[in-house]
């Protein structure tokens, strides 16, 4: 379904304006209808981040013979960029506190924007993805904080930076934490 979705708003939004879709998370807004936020890179190299708002349409259209005239409804999808920047101006982005599994972060422009993703793991996908464009076409480290560092770079272990990785880095803690915990402790006396 997700692929789908890429596919769909890289059609409608992205590639008639020459952008390429790299990286989008579903969020969740005040407002009726998906809202996704999403990072795309133009063929001039420019970033940019953007909230897209998915509102469900209803159409009417007649179908049928000259003698006949029905009417079908259409379920429409309707894509629209609401709120536009460029990582350029992108100062900081806040996690909030690195220790609790908090989806919400801050996105610092010249305001403060405040996202609220659908899970802890699409806002670390995302923010992976803004490090790497970062320091890939803005020649420069993105200026994150209060983020679990271990699960935005990657180390020579971990170079693939996807979720399964931190899914896999999660596991290999918890077995850790229960192999120390089954240990003896020698006490003296």
């Amino acid at each position: 379904m997700s692929s789908l979705l890429r596919e769909e708003m890289q059609r409608v939004l992205f590639r008639p304006s020459k952008q390429s879709l790299v990286e989008y998370i579903e969020i969740e807004e005040p407002t009726h209808g998906r809202h996704f936020l999403c990072v795309s890179v133009a063929k001039n190299k420019l970033v940019q981040l953007c909230i897209v708002r998915c509102q469900i349409s209803q159409t009417a259209m007649k179908s049928g013979s000259k003698g006949s005239h029905t009417e079908r409804s259409s379920i429409q999808e309707c894509y629209r960029k609401a709120e536009v920047w460029s990582l350029q101006d992108l100062i900081l982005v806040d996690g909030r506190d690195a220790d609790v599994d908090d989806p919400c972060f801050l996105l610092h422009f010249d305001k403060v924007r405040t996202v609220t993703a659908v899970s802890c793991s699409a806002k670390y996908s995302f923010v992976r993805a803004l490090f790497a464009l970062s320091e890939q076409h803005c020649q420069k480290p993105l200026n994150l904080r209060n983020f679990d560092w271990a699960y935005i770079t990657p180390t020579s272990f971990y170079s693939n930076r996807g979720d399964c990785v931190v899914l896999t880095q999660i596991c290999f803690y918890a077995v850790n934490l229960v192999c120390l915990s089954m240990c003896p402790v020698p006490l003296d006396a």
